[in-house]
């Protein structure tokens, strides 16, 4: 009696382990997270007169802890004040050249980030061959079944003729990598293209031709993309944009476009940098 007694708590232990370890290991069907682009101005102190990086990046940083995943740009200078006070449990390791800056490309998440990469961009123009800007590449695991890849990116400024033909150049390096890396995932662009749909020189509608949505065209122009003749809608189109594509397995859904307003304020009523941050609340379905 003993012995079946000993060998039925067996069975019910290993049965009720077995059964907590796949609810464990089951993802959702659906749920939802945030996404934020943010150039945070990191250049040194003093190279731009309307920007005091000493000052805010240490405000910044536990700012960014309400999303989920936030990509920054321009993360040059000032990376240690960046992250102090930042508690993502992921954040991919600071680099920079020997003696100079790094791409300022930073990712901080909530969830595990695999394979992080850099990749420089091919061309340059003027001043941002100083630094080597390009975009990274990381597969973000929402849950134990959904793997988004997630890029950060920012491109050649400027806007002379030099400056469009790299920028153009950047966006076709991007969209040839996405083609062999992503194209069959479900993937998040995002960062500081410094590029607007209104500019005749800017070819940003690539993405959109390997099925990206962008986030800001879905949820505030219900779809209508702005006309492409040099007249820039100041004030309501930004550089700052966030694309998104599905795949056969994830559905990704923009269920918010924001750009937030007085929660990156100094106590002057100041931005905290040049650029405005941006988010998107998305939700993800698993089809299969």
């Amino acid at each position: 009696m003993k012995n079946k007694n000993y060998f039925l708590l067996f069975a019910i232990v290993f049965f009720a382990n077995a059964c907590q370890k796949k609810a464990e290991e089951a993802s959702p069907i659906t749920g939802t997270f945030t996404a934020m682009s943010y150039n945070v101005a990191g250049l040194p102190q003093g190279i731009n007169s309307d920007q005091f990086p000493e000052l805010h990046m240490p405000m910044i940083s536990p700012r960014l802890n309400n999303y989920n995943i936030v990509a920054v740009q321009e993360d040059f200078y000032y990376h240690k004040e960046l992250v102090q006070e930042n508690h993502h449990q992921y954040k991919s390791k600071y680099f920079a050249l020997e003696g100079g800056l790094g791409d300022g490309l930073n990712q901080f998440s909530d969830y595990l980030m695999l394979n992080y990469m850099r990749t420089g961009w091919d061309d340059c123009h003027g001043t941002d061959c100083y630094t080597p800007k390009g975009f990274t590449y990381s597969r973000v695991k929402i849950t134990p079944k959904v793997y988004i890849d997630v890029y950060n990116l920012h491109c050649n400024a400027g806007s002379d003729s030099a400056d469009l033909a790299a920028r153009r150049k950047n966006i076709l390096q991007l969209c040839k990598y996405i083609n062999l890396r992503s194209k069959d995932n479900a993937v998040i662009v995002l960062g500081d293209f410094n590029c607007r749909y209104t500019r005749t020189g800017d070819n940003i509608r690539e993405l959109l031709s390997l099925g990206f949505k962008d986030a800001w065209i879905e949820k505030e122009r219900n779809g209508i993309l702005p006309t492409q003749n040099d007249i820039p809608l100041l004030g309501v189109e930004v550089v700052d944009k966030i694309f998104y594509k599905s795949n056969s397995t994830i559905e990704l859904k923009a269920l918010e476009y924001v750009m937030p307003t007085t929660d990156f304020l100094d106590n002057d009523g100041n931005w905290l940098s040049d650029h405005r941050p941006i988010y998107t609340k998305f939700q993800f379905t698993l089809l299969q």
